[in-house]
């Protein structure tokens, strides 16, 4: 695939020892912790907005009266999710969100053959999933299609919700309608919403960055198991009921049931994951990709629930290695500022890039793990995070024996393998490629 025509400027070895390990994990996962100072910038949104309900044909008990809504019963969205769809859309409470049935193109998991070599796995996903001005939620939906990659999409709940409206908000240890992050503007919520639909059409997962992106003090670390479940619970009902927020008459229901697609998500700065996850799992999440950071390796489950961390990939001519996360390169290039020298953006460009398929090319041709790649919709340095992650989609996911998948699709799969092949999988060093028939059996 050509490089993309968008100007540059409008967007643009194997494992360390222990003690070089938890210094950089330890390192990235502080940088992180910034980036909510960095993502409130681009929004802003005071206008009034009506609170009238839309009126219409809606399915009753499919709002906060379906089964898992209010006192979490683990078990009960399990349920719901393997029900059978009876082929007919169903509009559903407010006329918010609807069930239109399975996911169109979602990928087929089949369990390995005795001596068959993995797929390499990829999985693309985009912490926020707001449409702004610069459009690039929708560029990426465009990229995906000429790359045959699907992606995941963790959804900030507050992106649904009028500023106007946001004292709905009771985020956990803060004041009542307080963010870290900016709300948005109500064309902004107009268009993020057309581009979830269209999202999950096109067979990409819509998931959860929770609502307020609070990191540090007071943040996901601080919380407890009960504080996460309220601030699921709240990502549910923004997203539930965005037609009562927001009083928009004229938009279509999204075309998915919450209850039924939200499996996963990633928590702001990658923090608070020892009490997310039980909370995670009072919604039957199957996954979660809340972890600072691990090496290339194949994953496992924490409690049940399927651990999808951020990866240390080589990083070009320095005996280090970066997380895969576009703000570290970012901290990394430009001390955390956004707006580095523009000499330089080239460089950084290209060693970005290199990175990615330093990483993608150590597990390709070697232990074939899953590479997971974070990032946000955001022109830090000229855009050029955005231009290298768009290079790498294009030249690793058309190939023949990569499938970029979304997380949920992953879960699927793994799911669908011999326990006892996954466990010998996870013994393998990132750049280790086995004779498969010794591993695979």
């Amino acid at each position: 695939m050509p490089r993309s025509t968008r100007k540059r400027g409008s967007r643009r070895r194997a494992r360390r020892n222990n003690h070089a390990r938890t210094a950089l994990l330890a390192a990235s996962a502080l940088v992180l912790v910034s980036v909510a100072l960095l993502l409130g910038r681009t929004l802003t949104g005071d206008q009034e907005t009506s609170a009238a309900a839309t009126q219409g044909k809606a399915d009753p008990g499919s709002d906060g009266s379906k089964p898992g809504a209010g006192e979490r019963q683990q078990g009960a969205l399990a349920k719901l999710r393997a029900q059978p769809w009876d082929g007919k859309t169903k509009v559903l409470g407010d006329g918010s969100t609807s069930w239109t049935g399975p996911q169109p193109g979602q990928l087929k998991p089949e369990r390995l053959k005795p001596g068959q070599k993995p797929p390499q796995f990829v999985v693309f996903s985009w912490d926020g999933a707001l449409e702004g001005d610069d459009h690039l939620f929708s560029h990426f939906r465009e990229v995906a299609k000429e790359s045959n990659a699907h992606m995941t999409f963790f959804l900030t709940g507050i992106y649904l919700l009028p500023a106007a409206k946001k004292n709905l908000y009771e985020p956990p240890q803060h004041g009542r309608g307080s963010a870290a992050i900016s709300y948005p503007t109500d064309e902004h919520i107009r268009t993020t919403l057309g581009q979830l639909s269209g999202a999950w059409k096109d067979g990409h997962e819509i998931g959860s960055h929770f609502n307020g992106h609070f990191c540090g003090a007071k943040g996901g670390d601080d919380w407890s198991t009960a504080e996460w479940t309220s601030e699921i619970q709240q990502t549910y009902d923004f997203v539930k009921k965005w037609k009562t927020n927001t009083g928009f008459t004229d938009l279509p229901a999204l075309p998915f049931d919450p209850d039924r697609e939200f499996v996963g998500g990633r928590a702001p700065c990658l923090e608070g994951q020892k009490t997310l996850i039980p909370a995670a799992k009072k919604f039957d999440w199957r996954y979660d990709a809340s972890s600072p950071g691990n090496f290339q390796t194949w994953p496992r489950k924490q409690d049940g629930v399927w651990d999808f961390p951020l990866q240390l990939l080589p990083y070009p001519e320095k005996e280090i290695q970066v997380l895969s996360m576009d703000f570290n390169f970012l901290y990394n290039q430009s001390n955390g500022k956004t707006d580095g020298n523009p000499a330089m953006y080239q460089i950084w460009e290209k060693t970005t890039r290199q990175a990615y398929l330093n990483g993608f090319n150590r597990v390709y041709n070697g232990s074939r793990a899953p590479m997971f790649i974070g990032n946000h919709f955001e022109q830090w340095n000229g855009g050029i995070y955005m231009q290298a992650v768009e290079d790498v989609m294009r030249e690793v996911c058309p190939r023949k024996d990569v499938k970029c998948v979304s997380f949920r699709e992953l879960s699927d799969w793994l799911d669908a393998q011999d326990p006892a092949v996954l466990e010998q999988l996870r013994t393998l060093d990132p750049a280790q490629a086995p004779i498969w028939k010794s591993v695979v059996k």
